[in-house]
């Protein structure tokens, strides 16, 4: 059972949308960082539920309360366990759901993999458990910026409205501003009215995040079976209901010639061994040969839309019999908003596990 991320900073999560609580286990936190519980409450506020009429009305507080690892306020270097208690669950509205396969859920697979399934809000493939990765998230960025390094994201498309790609287009730190996480006022308006649309009509609609990680140094990451764009895109990819991952120029790149993509340096005096390089272009998305190169990281993860719609739909039992069922409960018309800092925190994560990697290298 791989419950478990990371290498050297690990999370091992637990918990089921409707059971007692979130929690999670972090290991290889370094010693000695200070532990703000404000920051860490914030980034699990902008992930919560009932944020705005474009997410779901499941009223959680979502309060962290750590259980070890940190002593007056600083972290001690041993694991940090914490959780967060469900408060506001309704399971009386997946009655309906007991013996019946919900189409493109994991209601299918689970069971017939493990036998047994939690039909409560998905049990434990539902988004929820996306709790305990925004709590360990936020100590990896407490320990990034501490070295310069940050990361943000925002959402950049939502159905067919869609920002440019380039992020150097967009003041990033009004990302916050609207409900939907989009640093253009004008078009995160667009989106806001199609998501209330759709919402209106029972139905869902996917898009994209956009993640940008600036100041990372060169050497993050390994050239062959630990490439770091790779560990990137296995991390986004774990996200609940992603369905791609693209870094740098990515697909849109493939129609142009190498004379056009290749990212040549600013001129001859480049000191070769140093944090940073300078280049004159980063279709290269910051990362070459598996390995950082200095310049900003940063990706596109798309999103399905969400599978539970508010309309009737066709499926089957756990007998194999054909019916109709209509889904019950609160559940979110399009899940990029409160997707945001979960892309966040895994990006965090992985950068900050392959940082501690870079580090007892190099030492």
């Amino acid at each position: 059972m791989s419950n478990t991320f990371g290498k050297l900073f690990t999370l091992t999560t637990f918990g089921e949308s409707h059971g007692p609580a979130i929690g999670g286990v972090v290991d290889g936190m370094p010693a000695g960082i200070e532990v703000d519980m404000d920051f860490l409450q914030a980034e699990l506020n902008r992930r919560r539920p009932g944020q705005s009429s474009l997410t779901t009305s499941r009223q959680e507080a979502d309060q962290v309360e750590l259980l070890s690892g940190v002593f007056e306020g600083k972290t001690t270097g041993c694991p940090i366990g914490f959780i967060v208690r469900n408060q506001n669950q309704h399971s009386q509205d997946y009655e309906n759901l007991r013996t019946l396969f919900r189409p493109s859920h994991a209601d299918y697979t689970y069971y017939n993999k493990y036998g047994v399934r939690d039909h409560r809000g998905g049990g434990r493939s539902s988004a929820r458990i996306t709790i305990s990765r925004v709590v360990g998230g936020a100590l990896a960025k407490t320990v990034l910026r501490q070295q310069g390094i940050t990361i943000q994201a925002y959402t950049s498309q939502v159905g067919n409205i869609a920002l440019e790609r380039d992020y150097h287009l967009y003041d990033l730190s009004k990302t916050e501003d609207n409900a939907v996480r989009c640093p253009d006022e004008q078009k995160a308006r667009e989106m806001e009215r199609l998501i209330e649309q759709v919402k209106a009509e029972g139905d869902t609609i996917g898009g994209v995040i956009t993640c940008v990680i600036k100041g990372c140094p060169i050497g993050l990451g390994e050239p062959e079976f630990d490439k770091l764009h790779a560990a990137l895109g296995g991390a986004m990819l774990s996200i609940n209901a992603v369905k791609g991952f693209e870094y740098g120029a990515g697909f849109a790149g493939v129609a142009q010639r190498g004379s056009e993509q290749n990212d040549v340096f600013q001129s001859e005096k480049v000191i070769v061994k140093s944090e940073h390089s300078s280049l004159k272009t980063n279709y290269s998305g910051g990362i070459q040969g598996g390995i950082s190169n200095g310049q900003d990281i940063y990706f596109r993860v798309a999103f399905k839309p969400v599978a539970t719609l508010l309309r009737e739909q066709q499926t089957v039992d756990t007998e194999g019999n054909a019916t109709t069922f209509t889904a019950r409960g609160r559940h979110d018309p399009c899940v990029l908003p409160r997707a945001v800092p979960v892309v966040e925190a895994m990006a965090a994560m992985t950068i900050l596990d392959h940082f501690l990697c870079y580090k007892a290298y190099k030492n």
